[in-house]
């Protein structure tokens, strides 16, 4: 499982305005674009949905059909989760791109969901509270070998207490954000262990005025 996050110098991922805060550039979104071509499903959290309608789609028209060519769907399974079941029905997530969709929701909260989405797409109980394991085991059911986690940072916060990422991806941006209210790449409430296991970092890449950090856990000794 890939992790996926832009964030600024003091971590955020977005501001507290209203439009949505540009951290990256054009070549790594190219270069985001590139990873996504490459996995089988995608995952937002529902709030990510809401705020940002995003589509979820591998944007190239060349790396679509190289997934075509290989058997494979235009773009990857677009997945998310939610508590609560507010997904608006006209959302990308749901209405864009002919792929499968699948919402994983707390197993008491599967029929809430359903009714407010009707078949738009296939809705999952993932345990109460929602468990990642289960999801995860879900997906590798359903043919999902590789995931990307986009975000935001509920969901950050979730697979990164889990201890099942893989692999992560962070692009820092070249500002600081400095509003105490904005959203941050993960809860620190939310790790009451302390500093989580130390991970090693593979690649260092400058793109444009950003930098790409990516890292793998540490094997044991």
């Amino acid at each position: 499982m890939l992790l996926s996050a832009a964030v600024s110098l003091d971590g955020c991922i977005d501001d507290v305005g209203r439009e949505r805060l540009i951290l990256s550039n054009d070549a790594d979104l190219d270069r985001v674009d590139e990873v996504r071509a490459s996995v089988d499903a995608i995952l937002v959290g529902a709030n990510t949905i809401r705020c940002d309608d995003p589509r979820l789609l591998v944007r190239s028209d060349a790396r679509r059909a190289a997934r075509v060519a290989t058997g494979r769907p235009p773009s990857p399974v677009k997945v998310t989760l939610t508590r609560t079941g507010k997904i608006a029905p006209d959302s990308r997530f749901l209405t864009t791109g002919e792929g499968e969709r699948v919402v994983y929701a707390p197993t008491s909260a599967i029929a809430d969901v359903r009714d407010r989405i009707g078949d738009a797409a296939t809705v999952v109980g993932a345990g109460d509270p929602l468990d990642v394991a289960t999801l995860l085991a879900d997906l590798r059911r359903r043919g999902v070998r590789r995931l990307m986690v986009e975000g935001g940072s509920e969901v950050h916060t979730l697979f990164m207490a889990s201890g099942l990422v893989d692999e992560l991806h962070v692009v820092f941006a070249p500002f600081l954000v400095g509003q105490p209210g904005a959203p941050r790449f993960v809860n620190a409430a939310e790790f009451p262990q302390g500093p989580g296991r130390r991970m090693r970092l593979v690649e260092t890449r400058p793109i444009g005025d950003v930098v790409l950090l990516r890292y793998v856990p540490c094997s044991d000794t």
